[in-house]
């Protein structure tokens, strides 16, 4: 059994941005098994799974000199391997339409399913131009760019609770209209984010 060194965000991040490998591998070695096991939950491949890691370990050294003190890279390494997933899923459910000519398309594709989609598309894209101009910029920096509450606190010069507060009131919102809709708010961020 392999022993991991575990070592405080902030001095992970501060080697990091002095190009520090070592502190990089020890990071890779705290947070890779654990995170591999995340995303083969969700796609059932030993091979996905540890590309999807390898990926978000090679966006998290490339974006190494972005990140702010208050990072937690076990919150970013599972937010950018969530958003891979879905990623993959999409790609495997719709992989059909790009890989078919047209008439294959026509016989085996459901042109009601992609017109579902961009009715949900639509509809998501009302609910979120009806929120307040600050909640809605709050809510795209998060759901959209990918921003943790933290990093948009910091963008824009507020408090984290704040960000926190704004959200809140987006996802209530957002719930509500889908509710009123008949679409489910899970099923919405799965197909749109």
């Amino acid at each position: 059994m392999k022993v991991v060194r575990e070592f405080s965000d902030p001095s992970c991040l501060e080697r990091l941005q002095k190009n520090d490998t070592a502190a990089f591998d020890l990071l890779f070695d705290q947070h890779a098994p654990g995170l591999c096991r995340f995303v083969h939950g969700y796609l059932k491949s030993h091979a996905d799974a540890e590309e999807v890691v390898q990926d978000c370990f090679l966006k998290l050294w490339e974006r190494r000199h972005e990140f702010d003190k208050g990072i937690v890279f076990k919150t970013y390494l599972y937010t950018s391997a969530y958003r891979a997933i879905l990623k993959q899923l999409r790609r495997q459910r719709y992989w059909v339409f790009e890989d078919c000519d047209g008439e294959v398309l026509i016989e085996e594709g459901n042109p009601g399913k992609i017109m579902e989609y961009q009715e949900l598309e639509q509809l998501y894209q009302l609910a979120v131009a009806q929120l307040p101009s600050r909640r809605r910029q709050i809510f795209a920096l998060s759901r959209q760019s990918g921003l943790s509450h933290a990093m948009i606190a910091n963008e824009l010069n507020i408090s984290v609770k704040c960000v926190e507060n704004q959200m809140t009131h987006a996802l209530k919102f957002m719930k509500l209209y889908f509710q009123a809709h008949g679409v489910s708010l899970g099923l919405v961020f799965l197909l749109l984010s």
